[in-house]
C-alpha cells in the first residue's frame, strides 16, 4: 500500500520560507511522478508543482521563481522549497502520486502566510 506523509508546514511571515518534505513508502520511488498540491478554504484543489521520474519537473505559474521542488530517489523523499511566501500561498498543502494506474494522497500540511 502507498503511504505519502507530508511534514514541514507552520505559520511564517510575508517573504519567508518553508520546506515542504513527502515521504513515500509503497512504490518504486525513482519510477514515480511525485507532485504537490495545495487547497485553499473555498477553493478547489491545484497543482503548484511536480516532480518526474525523468528528472524534469514543471511548475504553476503563480509558484514559478519562488518554490522549487526536488527530490531524493535513495530516501525516496519529494521536497517543496518555498521562497518568498505571499498571503496567497496559505492553503493546505497536499503530496501526490499516480502509481499502478491509482491515486494517492498525503494527509496534507498547513502552511499560513500572514503578517
Amino acid at each position: 500500500q502507498v503511504q505519502l506523509v507530508e511534514s514541514g508546514g507552520g505559520f511564517v511571515q510575508p517573504g519567508g520560507s518553508l520546506r515542504l518534505s513527502c515521504k513515500a513508502s509503497g512504490l518504486n520511488f525513482k519510477l514515480a511522478n511525485m507532485g504537490w498540491y495545495r487547497q485553499a478554504p473555498g477553493r478547489q484543489r491545484e497543482l503548484v508543482a511536480i516532480s518526474k521520474a525523468d528528472g524534469t519537473a514543471d511548475y504553476a505559474d503563480p509558484v514559478k521563481g519562488r518554490f522549487t521542488i526536488s527530490r531524493d530517489n535513495v530516501y525516496r523523499t519529494s521536497y517543496l522549497q518555498m521562497n518568498n511566501l505571499k498571503p496567497e500561498d496559505t492553503a493546505v498543502y497536499y503530496c501526490n502520486t499516480n502509481w499502478r494506474s491509482r491515486e494517492f494522497w498525503g494527509q496534507g500540511t498547513q502552511v499560513t502566510v500572514s503578517a
